[in-house]
């Protein structure tokens, strides 16, 4: 059976613990060989063609059935938080229940750039369902940092997430060498363009990184959290669970780092950063439109 543009395959050799998407078939040096990208995991692969198998109907389900699984238990965590905050708000803006004043919630805005435009899709849709507000950006990593600028000067956002895809190659050097990443050195530029707009690790919370991205080497450009401590890969779906918590976390308040990895898909394994400030902010009254 040929594999062909946007099959959903596995690797043999990997025992097919990952689903990827076929997005680019070629020959090098005689050998055909297949760019893959993660349909979960922001991880983007080469494989010989040889190597792959496509992923049954049936086992592509019970597969995506368990990601699920996990994203909602995730979600359900995430809103527990989410509530448990709100309820604090409430007390304290109300001081302590004692004033009726109805008040209002300003959470950070966030501008999430993404080299894949499935993954923005997935994010843009759980960002809807926590409610936080969001403009989307799809872009390729190696264009991030000439376009960064002017997308800040545009959104002037609270919260800045750049992501995508990423990879360690162990045939281009060791793990402290940048270059041996596919992608790390862009999200690095990018984040470094974004700290000469705004340097203040405060005024604009930055997460950056894929699967496997050099961590260090994007904490020490400016990001407030990053991917990947342990080199491992990241869901798809983490840098939302991250930037919401700190967009629901109010201005006042230092954020834990553990608060907001521990209900991540991947945890402190695949995502680390350092103690950040929240971004909320109450005000009252508030009045509906045809008060």
């Amino acid at each position: 059976m040929s594999i062909q543009l946007m099959d959903i395959v596995g690797r043999v050799s990997y025992n097919c613990d990952i689903m990827f998407r076929v997005t680019d078939i070629k020959e090098e040096n005689g050998v055909k060989m297949v760019v893959l990208y993660g349909e979960d995991f922001r991880l983007v692969a080469d494989a010989p063609y040889e190597d792959l198998i496509k992923v049954n109907p049936s086992e592509r389900k019970r597969m995506s059935k368990e990601s699920q699984s996990r994203e909602e238990q995730s979600y359900i965590l995430f809103r527990q938080d989410v509530e448990l905050l709100k309820q604090k708000q409430e007390y304290e803006a109300t001081d302590s229940y004692s004033n009726t004043s109805s008040y209002f919630q300003m959470p950070g805005r966030v501008l999430h750039i993404d080299g894949d435009s499935n993954y923005l899709k997935k994010c843009l849709t759980l960002y809807e369902r926590v409610g936080v507000p969001v403009y989307g950006i799809h872009c390729n990593e190696k264009e991030m940092p000439n376009k960064i600028s002017s997308l800040l000067d545009y959104y002037r956002p609270d919260i800045l997430v750049i992501t995508g895809h990423d990879a360690y190659s162990k045939s281009k050097g060791n793990k402290g060498d940048i270059n041996a990443y596919r992608h790390s050195k862009h999200f690095v530029q990018t984040v470094r363009e974004a700290r000469k707009k705004i340097p203040h690790l405060d005024q604009l919370v930055i997460f950056a990184g894929a699967c496997q991205s050099h961590f260090e080497s994007l904490i020490q450009a400016g990001a407030n959290f990053a991917s990947s401590p342990s080199r491992v890969n990241i869901h798809a779906l983490d840098p939302v669970y991250i930037v919401a918590k700190i967009s629901f976390t109010p201005f006042v308040e230092r954020i834990n780092v553990w608060d907001v990895l521990r209900n991540t898909l991947t945890g402190e394994k695949g995502l680390g950063g350092i103690e950040t400030k929240g971004v909320l902010r109450t005000g009252m009254p508030f009045h509906k439109p045809n008060d």
